[in-house]
């Protein structure tokens, strides 16, 4: 196999096809359901929705209304479905009130109506509704302490589900005795209905002790308000097996791992072959760096085995999945940038190995690039503008690292998203 002549130009390529493969305008169609007898009411949240909303109107026969929230700079024009922005990942006033008129606008409804919700990443913190007693500002509080210790999403959402009077499948029992069909865009590792967007439609198998044990465990004392709901316990979410629930219906229309199938796909074609390590990686990003750097290496001193043989080269090692970083410092730069800077750090400049990691909505943590690439001479490119890279990873600063270096990933909003995306291309042996 030949290499790629410009590897740059070819990781953002597989980048490319795996966002493709997730495009609403693509993906969703095909999943629509028959129109109801009744009312048509669509709603939704997250950093698809817009996207989604406008596929629905472009292929729906029939009446429908309705209204979405997605990320400011996500919104897309619709003529019957409103869209609405508001603030991700902390939630604001405009995600409260967005909220607020979701669950009233499938209040009411009969056996003879439909709601087809839209749900994908970025649900959670847009569907901002307090539970009584709590406010947006608590939230607020409790949500940034969660993202700086480094909780995982699984554990954001379960402390998220037990704030809310929307989420946790709260909004589809509201929405009883009517028909409820949900479409979805995986942004978590397994694909757990529960966890996307903080599981609106669906049963909730976490508890009020489980979020109480979450926050003890990364020692966090929430705002009193906080405190006495999750100690009083009341209104549970709806677990599995709830009345209110059995009309409701939930359909994956975009993955991870499709979408790292689809950039597998479209290394193989261009005589590369590639190699999915998983779609659900975690854990922080700097270790995670670390073990991609070290498969990267052992594939160019060809002592990578799969079985029993070594793959051929040019390969690309592809991964998706949410890491995390711990915030101890003021700088710049979400996980994925982390993971870039960590993973040139790992491989010393070893030549022919270029590595690529994206948030695949186009944005890293609250920047405005989608994350970050490497190259066999970042390190020498940084030495020589005096750029310190390990003081800079140190100081949670990988935005200002990459800047300094050219070499950060603008994508612009993709309105969709199935978390990270990672490629590490080995063009030759070592």
């Amino acid at each position: 196999m030949s290499p790629p002549r410009k590897p740059r130009e070819f990781l953002r390529f597989l980048l490319d096809a795996a966002i493709a493969a997730s495009d609403p305008a693509r993906v969703l169609p095909p999943h629509l359901p028959k129109p109801p007898k009744g009312r048509t009411i669509v709603i939704g949240a997250g950093k698809a929705a817009a996207a989604m909303a406008k596929a629905v109107e472009d292929h729906w026969r029939g009446e429908i209304s309705g209204l979405v929230v997605t990320r400011y700079g996500y919104g897309l024009r619709c003529k019957r479905i409103e869209v609405v922005e508001a603030s991700h990942p902390v939630p604001d006033a405009a995600g409260r009130a967005a909220a607020e008129r979701i669950l009233k606008s499938v209040e009411g409804l009969t056996r003879d109506d439909l709601v087809l919700c839209l749900i994908s990443g970025g649900a959670s913190a847009l569907l901002a509704l307090p539970a009584p007693g709590i406010t947006l500002e608590d939230k607020r509080a409790l949500t940034q302490q969660l993202l700086r210790c480094g909780a995982s999403i699984f554990e954001l959402n379960a402390v998220r589900k037990h704030l809310s009077a929307i989420k946790g499948g709260r909004l589809a029992a509201a929405a009883a005795p009517a028909r409820v069909v949900t479409l979805a865009i995986s942004d978590v590792p397994g694909d757990d209905p529960a966890v996307i967007g903080s599981g609106p439609t669906v049963a909730d198998p976490s508890t009020f002790a489980e979020v109480r044990a979450i926050l003890a465990k990364y020692k966090i004392t929430p705002p009193a308000p906080i405190v006495r709901h999750l100690d009083a316990a009341r209104d549970e979410s709806p677990k599995p097996g709830d009345k209110r629930l059995a009309a409701a219906r939930y359909v994956m229309i975009a993955t991870p791992q499709a979408a790292l199938q689809a950039a597998a796909d479209a290394a193989r074609k261009r005589g590369v072959t590639p190699i999915i390590l998983g779609d659900a990686l975690e854990g922080e990003a700097r270790d995670v760096a670390i073990v991609h750097a070290g498969i990267a290496q052992a594939a160019a001193l060809g002592h990578l085995r799969i079985g029993t043989a070594a793959p051929r080269l040019p390969l690309v090692l592809l991964s998706g999945g949410e890491t995390t970083v711990t915030v101890t410092h003021d700088g710049r730069g979400g996980r994925n940038s982390v993971f870039v800077l960590a993973l040139a750090l790992a491989l010393k400049g070893a030549a022919g190995i270029y590595g690529l990691a994206c948030d695949t909505d186009g944005t890293d943590g609250t920047e405005d690039n989608a994350g970050a690439i490497v190259t066999p001479d970042t390190l020498a490119r940084a030495a020589k503008r005096g750029v310190d890279l390990k003081a800079l990873l140190a100081a949670d600063d990988s935005w200002a690292a990459f800047d300094a270096l050219d070499d950060l990933i603008v994508t612009g909003p993709t309105r969709t998203n199935v978390n990270d995306f990672r490629a590490i291309l080995v063009l030759k042996e070592a």
